[in-house]
C-alpha cells in the first residue's frame, strides 16, 4: 500500500497533484485499493498523517503533498522549514520512503504552473521519487 497525505488547504491546487498522484501510480501498476488517501486541514499536518500511514506495516510509502503560498509575513518560510524537516526525519527514522510534494511558491500563479501547468505536476514527480525509492525498485 501507499499512502497520500493532502492538504486541503488551497484545494484548487492540491487536487491537481492529487490527481496527478493517483494516476501515476495506477499507470505503475496500483489498483485503488491499494492507495490510502488522508486529507488534513494544511501542510502543518502533513507530517502527523504521514507518520499514521506509515505506522501501518503495509504501508510501503508516503506522499506528501500540499501548496503554501506566500504571504504579507513569513508565516509561510516557517512552515514550510518545519514540515520538510518533520518529513525528512519521519523518511529516516522509518526507512520508508516520503516523498515531498508541498509546494512553497511565492504566487498562486506559480502554484498554478506546478499543478500540471506549464510546469509540470508535483503530484507526479512526488509519486515517481516515491515508486523509485521502494525497496524492489
Amino acid at each position: 500500500m501507499i499512502g497520500i497525505a493532502v492538504s486541503t488547504y488551497n484545494a484548487n491546487i492540491t487536487d491537481r497533484i492529487l490527481e496527478g498522484a493517483v494516476q501515476t501510480l495506477k499507470d505503475a501498476g496500483y489498483a485503488e485499493e491499494q492507495i490510502t488517501i488522508v486529507k488534513v486541514p494544511g501542510a502543518w499536518e502533513l507530517a502527523l498523517a504521514a507518520r499514521r500511514l506509515l505506522d501501518d506495516e503495509n504501508c510501503n510509502g508516503v506522499i506528501t503533498l500540499g501548496a503554501v503560498i506566500r504571504g504579507e509575513t513569513t508565516h509561510d518560510q516557517h512552515i514550510n522549514r518545519a514540515v520538510s524537516t518533520a518529513l525528512m526525519d519521519l523518511m529516516i527514522q522509518t526507512r520508508k520512503p516520503v516523498g515531498f510534494g508541498l509546494l512553497t511558491c511565492n504566487t498562486l500563479e506559480q502554484a498554478i504552473h506546478r499543478a500540471g501547468g506549464n510546469v509540470g505536476n508535483k503530484g507526479v514527480e512526488t509519486a515517481q521519487a516515491v515508486l523509485a525509492m521502494l525497496p524492489n525498485a
